[in-house]
């Protein structure tokens, strides 16, 4: 009963052997059984007979029989010695390339902020140049306005006296009204 059934489990999944001495089935999701996948621990199956020496050389050269619901897996072989030194050297050629290009992408960066920084400098000696020219401009204005400084308080004077000589021009004129408005008062009479 229990090989049929550990047929079946082989037919419908997928056997793995473990370290212990039981097997374990994988049952995928709605097999032939019905219901949800799931695992089942079975005791090794049998050892195989022995095979004589003439029909192991036989069953080599025609290669493995293959049941196409039981899985195989090979042995991983490493890669030759040369594939390994072929390898190693395009991994160094490879990770020389990204460093090259890496310090190159670098470099080119400070290149870039020292062409910056010189033209930042040009710029602020050209602004340094246009300051120091405001400067000596100011100093310039201010030299003549201190020159015409004496001129200007002559002119604040001038308009000072224009203006008082304006206020006894107003009273003379108020002054020779009332005059006339006398003598023609003393015409009259």
């Amino acid at each position: 009963m229990r090989s049929e059934r550990r047929k079946r489990c082989i037919r419908r999944g997928r056997l793995a052997e473990t370290g212990s001495n039981l097997w374990c089935v994988f049952f995928p999701s709605g097999g032939s059984g019905g219901g949800e996948g799931g695992l089942e621990w079975l005791p090794p199956p049998p050892p195989p007979p022995p095979v004589p020496p003439e029909e192991a050389s036989e069953a080599r050269r025609q290669g493995p029989k293959q049941d196409p619901a039981v899985e195989t897996a090979e042995e991983a072989t490493e890669p030759a010695e040369a594939d390994i030194n072929e390898l190693c050297k395009d991994m160094f050629n490879k990770m020389a390339i990204y460093l090259t290009g890496e310090l190159t992408a670098t470099s080119e960066d400070y290149k870039l902020l020292e062409n910056m920084n010189k033209l930042t400098s040009l710029k602020y000696l050209e602004m340094k140049d246009i300051a120091i020219n405001i400067s000596r401009n100011l100093k310039d204005l201010n030299q003549k306005y201190a020159g015409l400084q004496p001129y200007l308080e002559q002119i604040n004077l001038i308009e000072e006296q224009v203006a008082a000589l304006e206020q006894a021009a107003y009273k003379l004129d108020a002054y020779s009204k009332k005059l006339e408005a006398k003598y023609k008062k003393l015409e009259k009479r």
